[in-house]
């Protein structure tokens, strides 16, 4: 098996992939980039009428120390794939570099407590991310790209604990613009062997999992919740969207990896895969509540390893919101909003029978990272539909009776 430092360096390396020298500017020069990362053209989607989301850039350009507008939703994800799923879903014609640098209280607040060497200090200035406001029917959404992340930027403060600055982040977010929900969504490793690459989880709870540098936390193990009756108008019209990139999710055909082994072929072929959105609410496709797993290190899926009993499916930040919700009602906050977690399934459950160690390869997690690299952004594109989904329902529906 891989030890706990291979898999945290893992999921840093993944985490980070894709950043590009213009991504790390304050004002890149959009003319030397190319197209893609300035206007987000990656997909067509033929939204229904009036529920297209539109962005709303500004006048003027709000200084990066400016504080966040005021939103109905925030939609915050975390990597580059991430992002320009994000983009070309709800910010069509404003692609990522075309985002609102956002570095408010980094200095004073953030620095002391993000690690050397954490993506924050790489951009110039150190950022917490970068936002686009986004009219989508009768709300008002701010698409948020985070670069703090759980596993990016803890400064060791004791035996398996340490800084979390993420935690910080989500409730200067809600200060700023009083959302009434926020959504946090991205890729993820699925748990179940029913739910393939593109398959998409939403949940309403989510549950620390940490085994390396917050394991001795006090938040660690514990499971937070939010009991928002989920906006569902609108999710098939999601799901169909999704289905028109099926052909994208195919897994490869698959063969010995040399011509040592005995096989006369042909290559095994996968069965198709049509991505569908899967809930916990009414327990429909997994208990109610059901978590979303937040890791501080790379953890997958199994055939063998037993994570579906655990949770929706294990990604590496998501936690952090329910923690800092319940903070904040924990202090008497006069505004806390319901959330949501949407997860795509960036890698499907692995073959536990696969070696391990043992044979100075773990396969597992070679094709778990594989995986991901090569379908994250395809699979965020069916996230950030279904969280179309999601605030297209809440838009017909309002606040009050979603």
């Amino acid at each position: 098996m891989d030890t706990l430092d291979e898999r945290v360096d893992i999921a840093r390396a993944l985490l980070s992939a894709g950043i590009t020298p213009a991504d790390l500017e304050l004002s890149p020069d959009l003319a030397a980039v190319p197209e893609g990362l300035v206007a987000a053209a990656n997909v067509e989607i033929d939204f229904p009428d009036g529920l297209a989301p539109v962005p709303q850039p500004f006048d003027v350009e709000p200084s990066p120390d400016a504080a966040l507008p005021r939103a109905d939703v925030v939609v915050i994800t975390w990597t580059v794939d991430e992002q320009d799923a994000l983009a070309d879903v709800f910010s069509r014609g404003f692609g990522r570099l075309r985002w609102y640098r956002y570095t408010r209280r980094f200095e004073e607040h953030y620095r002391p407590l993000i690690r050397t060497g954490a993506p924050s200090l790489a951009a110039r200035p150190p950022r917490l991310g970068s936002y686009v406001p986004v009219r989508l029917g009768d709300l008002d959404v701010l698409c948020v790209k985070s670069e703090l992340h759980l596993n990016q930027d803890g400064v060791r403060t004791g035996e398996g604990t340490a800084t979390l600055p993420v935690r910080d982040f989500f409730e200067q977010i809600i200060e700023e613009v009083r959302p009434r929900v926020i959504a946090t969504i991205g890729t993820s490793g699925s748990v179940f062997g029913d739910f393939p690459l593109g398959d998409v989880v939403v949940t309403r709870a989510a549950k620390f999992r940490c085994r390396k540098e917050f394991r001795n936390e006090d938040f660690n193990g514990r499971t937070f919740t939010c009991d928002w009756t989920l906006p569902l108008g609108r999710i098939d019209d999601a799901q169909k969207l999704m289905r028109g990139f099926a052909d994208r999710l195919t897994e490869p055909p698959l063969g010995p990896p040399s011509t040592r082994f005995p096989f006369a072929g042909p290559l095994l072929e996968p069965p198709g895969n049509e991505p569908t959105v899967r809930f916990e609410q009414g327990a429909r496709d997994m208990p109610e509540f059901h978590p979303i797993l937040t890791t501080d290190y790379f953890e997958y899926g199994t055939s063998t390893n037993g994570l579906e009993h655990e949770g929706a499916a294990v990604e590496m930040g998501d936690a952090a919101l329910g923690l800092a919700c319940a903070d904040l009602t924990g202090a008497g906050s006069d505004h806390v909003p319901d959330w949501v977690v949407v997860r795509n399934m960036s890698d499907p459950q692995i073959n536990g029978a696969l070696p391990t160690r043992e044979f100075a390869l773990n396969q597992q997690t070679m094709w778990a990272v594989s995986y991901y690299q090569s379908y994250g952004y395809w699979t965020s594109v069916c996230g950030a539909l279904t969280t179309w989904g999601l605030l297209a329902g809440l838009s017909e529906a309002g606040f009050d009776d979603a």
